[in-house]
């Protein structure tokens, strides 16, 4: 039996909108992110499933956090599910990190799965924790329905992962705040069905015009 698993980006934080990079760091969620945030809830809580789980990481609980609200699960927070730790770089705008470590910054920009930031982690490792995550609660919720709250980074290589492409490889598709993102999980293998649906985000728009 499969397992579906809704894994939604966090809403927009005051660094996303900064282009700063936040790895472990956080930043609050916007204005705009705490819509964003308040619309999920209200998708979700016409839909239904049977666990919260979130990123223990702040911006993601806060997402996870107004979606409960709504919805009256309790939130699960999961370490595995947070963004990877970009170290020293994390705070800085990509000009500022090219600028203070230029070494480090391009190795970042341009090295394989198995590059460690200093004082970070590498792709590699972060999608090891992500998948263990996942298989994990494919087999305690065999048959139902899971919505987590993670992050951008995470997604993007659950992307990459689930269809065979190396996590390495230029990212050539949008990751959006508070984007549903559906894969079905069986025998532990990950299986992409929707990937940057926001359609309640542009409902909600129409609603404020």
């Amino acid at each position: 039996m499969k397992t579906e698993l809704i894994l939604i980006r966090h809403g927009e934080t005051e660094w996303n909108s900064q282009n700063r990079l936040q790895g472990h760091k956080d930043s609050a969620l916007s204005s705009e992110g705490l819509r964003q945030a308040d619309a999920l809830a209200t998708r979700l809580a016409t839909f239904r499933f049977h666990a919260l789980y979130s990123s223990d990481l702040g911006r993601a609980l806060e997402t996870a956090r107004r979606i409960a609200a709504r919805t009256g699960h309790t939130v699960v927070p999961d370490t595995r599910l947070r963004e990877r730790g970009l170290g020293i770089l994390e705070g800085l705008t990509r000009e500022e990190a090219s600028q203070r470590h230029p070494e480090v910054y391009e190795s970042y920009s341009h090295e394989g799965a198995d590059y460690v930031v200093p004082e970070g982690e590498s792709t590699g490792q972060r999608l090891a924790h992500a998948v263990a995550c996942l298989q994990e609660l494919g087999t305690r919720h065999r048959g139902e329905r899971v919505v987590a709250v993670t992050h951008g980074g995470v997604l993007s290589l659950l992307f990459r992962h689930s269809l065979g492409i190396p996590i390495g490889t230029p990212r050539a598709f949008s990751v959006l705040n508070a984007g549903w993102n559906q894969f079905d999980i069986h025998d532990g293998k990950l299986r992409l069905v929707t990937w940057g649906d926001v359609t309640h985000l542009q409902a909600t728009s129409r609603d404020d015009t």
